[in-house]
């Protein structure tokens, strides 16, 4: 999944945010706790952008920690647009310490399609970070109909 906020093209887009007095907080969480993007990123077989397109990664996250670690609150539908499970789809709910060293581990709430009924967990990996611009990968888990 390629997450593109900034430069002419991004595929997130920031909808909500925090009041202005929060960025003089002593807590640096504070300046971005309460942003909420939407987002519909290029879900690709690789890491690469210009690699084969399988869905579209739709959703929306939000900056939602206070604490040392930074997380996001994520819900997110990946839908397939090409292959054997075109016009399917698996949706993610959960907490994401985007900044944890390693896999980070979220569950699968649902699907359609092939994955009717779907239930398990992804493991999240970021590729490659610049400011807010990221590539995650996905290995995902599930069990279904």
């Amino acid at each position: 999944m390629h997450d593109i906020v900034n430069g002419p093209n991004p595929t997130a887009v920031r909808v909500a945010g925090p009041p202005p007095s929060n960025a003089s907080s002593s807590n640096p969480l504070a300046a971005i706790f309460g942003s909420i993007y939407v987002f519909d990123d290029p879900l690709t077989a690789t890491p690469e952008l210009n690699s084969t397109l399988v869905g579209r990664a739709q959703g929306f996250y939000a900056a939602a920690s206070l604490s040392d670690e930074f997380a996001l609150q994520m819900t997110v539908t990946y839908a397939f647009v090409s292959g054997p499970y075109n016009g399917s789809s698996i949706t993610v709910a959960g907490r994401n310490p985007v900044m944890r060293d390693g896999p980070r581990e979220l569950p699968v709430v649902g699907g359609t399609g092939a994955f009717r009924l779907a239930r398990g967990y992804c493991l999240a990996k970021t590729y490659s970070m610049d400011e807010m611009d990221a590539v995650i990968g996905y290995n995902v888990t599930i069990i279904h109909y």
